[in-house]
């Protein structure tokens, strides 16, 4: 009579099946990282790399952060003007905030680990990282003077014993020459109407340069009111214009500003001032933005807003004349804080 065959012990089944598991998540987790955390790479359906603004030619170009749910989420992009971006080529860098001027760039990122860093880069055309200054806290704004000399960025910061409830913010300007920090705008000597203008309640965002790369305007807030000051850069002092300016944006030719107002706690809309007589009018864009807009020419803009519909999150990058008689078009999908290439 033949010896059965003997049955596999469940215990031992059940470490198999365990270990066959373990096997697979150890892949699935693997995998996962290796999406997340690798720079991108270009196959034949993947987007094309560059290693620098050569790809662009003579074209006009702008940078942008990709926001598409792929692994090119979160690295800075390159696109031609005028082909709704859709081609586009992705780089090694990461950025949540970009601007570029006169060759030289500032890329604000985060490195998120068990403790979260947060630096500026200050990269050339090849894209290259030539300077990292550490951040005090979460990325905000950033911006290039026209002359590549400075580059000004904002960050969110906690632990202000003045604010309850609010936010507060930090804005520093750094040599991108040298990658040194210059000032921080809080150490800058402030009028208003003609006298001192000093609280500790002083918060800074939204620095947009002049063509000199000495002049700026900026946000300042104190007692609940945001006012548009005008600095100098060299003599670390500013003045007070007027009141109602968020995130300001001054045009090639420097005699307008392009900025958001508030019409609610919530929701901005962009207006057009003009430095000569301080009078601002609306823009024909309906939709609240909460950016800090990029000229793209004298008479043209560029700026984000969340994907439509909402639910498909991600943002998207629009621009609008600012003559206020033309719709805002969509200039790049999946992409945000737009840099245009002059």
């Amino acid at each position: 009579m033949p010896t059965p065959a003997r049955r596999p012990s469940p215990v031992l089944l059940f470490v198999a099946f365990c270990a066959v598991f373990l096997a697979i998540a150890a892949g699935y987790v693997f995998r996962a990282r290796t999406i997340s955390t690798a720079p991108p790479v270009a196959g034949p359906s993947a987007t094309p790399i560059a290693d620098s603004l050569a790809v662009l030619g003579d074209r006009p170009g702008f940078l942008f952060t990709s926001t598409a749910f792929d692994r090119t989420n979160g690295y800075l992009g390159v696109a031609s003007m005028g082909t709704s971006g859709t081609e586009r080529y992705e780089t090694a860098l990461r950025c949540e905030r970009v601007h570029f001027a006169h060759g030289v760039g500032v890329c604000l990122t985060g490195e998120r680990k068990a403790i979260t860093t947060f630096y500026a880069s200050i990269f050339g055309p090849d894209f290259r990282v030539r300077h990292t200054v550490q951040l005090a806290g979460t990325p905000s704004r950033a911006r290039m003077s026209p002359d590549g000399r400075r580059a000004a960025v904002t960050v969110f910061v906690s632990g202000d014993s003045y604010n309850s409830g609010g936010f507060s913010t930090r804005t520093t300007l750094i040599d991108a020459e040298t990658g040194q920090a210059i000032s921080d705008l809080e150490a800058f000597t402030v009028s208003k109407d003609g006298s001192r203008f000093k609280s500790v309640d002083f918060n800074y965002w939204g620095v947009t340069f002049a063509r000199d790369g000495n002049r700026f305007f900026a946000t300042l807030r104190s007692g609940g009111k945001n006012y548009l000051i005008e600095g100098d850069v060299d003599a670390r002092s500013a003045r007070v214009l007027r009141d109602g300016v968020e995130c300001p944006s001054l045009s090639p030719d420097n005699k307008r500003i392009v900025f958001k107002s508030r019409a609610n706690p919530s929701t901005w809309r962009l207006h057009l001032l003009d430095l000569a007589t301080l009078h601002d009018t609306p823009l024909p864009e309906t939709r609240s933005v909460d950016d800090q807009p990029e000229w793209v020419d004298d008479e043209s803009i560029a700026y984000g807003l969340p994907s439509e519909p909402i639910a498909a999150a991600g943002g998207d990058i629009w621009t609008l004349a600012v003559n206020g008689q033309t719709p805002p078009r969509a200039l790049a999908r999946k992409a945000y804080s737009p840099a245009v290439i002059h």
